[in-house]
């Protein structure tokens, strides 16, 4: 073979090979258009409509406040079913979307109960006289490409009930808190399964009772899922609605992991969302205030959205009529996004 034949035959090989890569990398570029166009679909039918319909209802006087254990609180679990089975999502236990579940206290008069659900503490309590509350989670999976690997996005579905002896409106109807931000994971769930595609982890979508009682849905299940060590992350929605003018947003997360605020401001600068503005909180130990403490304790990381304190905070105003719509379904699309990454990007 001559040198010409050589270079002949080294110049074709060269521009198969340019010829191969280009393919491949419009053939990524492609792809990854439609994954993008797949995600903003999801993010698509996230809408303010959608946003009322869920606390409206949820908020409703016919609730009764959804205190633990209650008719309003049953009623509400139904409700969040309903929308579960719409979704055509699967339970994450068994054949029941319900995680049931006993919390037990020491009877005192009035004031200074406070409710256990470990079983050592619920055996130690029944010695002598005690109160019992029948309480369970709703638990949905959308499962993903690793079944080793969870993601938990979650809120608490109850509120205080019905304070009979107060004067003028007795109920404490809960629609920030915290319907809202139960309206916000019903809605990042509805917008993973219209997206159409499948996440590369496992996504819980999780509904806690009890949490006014003291995070008692959230221990529970993290006292007792069998794969607590393979949740990579928790998200966590309480009180998301504030119907004030401000555009504060308290944004909470595990301080080892700076990736998860990253994620938002980079989301905001490409999406443009202008109803909130985030306070980021990167916190070292992310206890008290709500059920990301029951997923911190057993070294989860988690991220916290929270619009802060408002004038209707605990009171019985707190109606859906007060709920800044526009706010809570923007923080709504920017944290399914947030939830994307988490149950899609390798590390974080």
């Amino acid at each position: 073979m001559n040198i010409k034949t050589v270079i002949l035959s080294s110049a074709v090989v060269m521009a198969a090979m340019t010829t191969n890569a280009f393919a491949a990398q419009k053939k990524a570029a492609k792809a990854n258009k439609n994954l993008t166009a797949q995600i903003e679909a999801g993010m698509r039918s996230i809408t303010e409509d959608a946003a009322r319909a869920h606390v409206c209802f949820l908020a409703d006087d016919l609730l009764e406040g959804r205190r633990a254990g209650e008719r309003g609180s049953r009623i509400a679990k139904q409700y969040i079913i309903s929308q579960i089975r719409q979704a055509g999502l699967k339970p994450l236990l068994g054949d029941s979307y319900e995680q049931p579940f006993e919390a037990s206290a020491v009877q005192k008069l009035k004031r200074g109960v406070r409710y256990y659900v470990n079983a050592d503490s619920i055996a130690n309590i029944k010695k002598g006289v005690y109160r019992s509350m029948a309480l369970s989670n709703v638990l949905a999976v959308l499962p993903g490409k690793k079944t080793d690997e969870y993601v938990v996005v979650g809120a608490h579905l109850d509120h205080e009930g019905v304070y009979n002896d107060l004067a003028g409106d007795k109920i404490y109807n809960g629609a920030d808190d915290n319907a809202s931000g139960v309206a916000a994971v019903l809605q990042i769930m509805k917008a993973f399964v219209a997206s159409g595609v499948q996440p590369e982890r496992t996504v819980v979508f999780a509904f806690w009772d009890g949490e006014e009682f003291g995070l008692l849905g959230s221990q529970y299940f993290t006292d007792h899922f069998a794969e607590m060590s393979k949740v990579k992350g928790y998200l966590n929605f309480d009180m998301v609605g504030s119907g004030t003018s401000s555009k504060y947003l308290m944004y909470f997360f595990t301080a080892a992991h700076p990736k998860l605020g990253e994620w938002l401001k980079n989301d905001i600068n490409k999406y443009h969302f202008s109803t909130f503005e985030p306070d980021y909180r990167a916190w070292e130990n992310p206890v008290g205030g709500s059920d990301q403490q029951s997923f911190h304790l057993k070294g989860v990381p988690i991220v916290w959205f929270h619009t802060g304190g408002q004038p209707h905070y605990n009171q019985p105003s707190d109606e859906a009529s007060t709920i800044n719509y526009p706010k809570l379904t923007d923080i709504t699309r920017a944290s399914y996004l947030t939830t994307w990454h988490l149950a899609n990007e390798a590390e974080y």
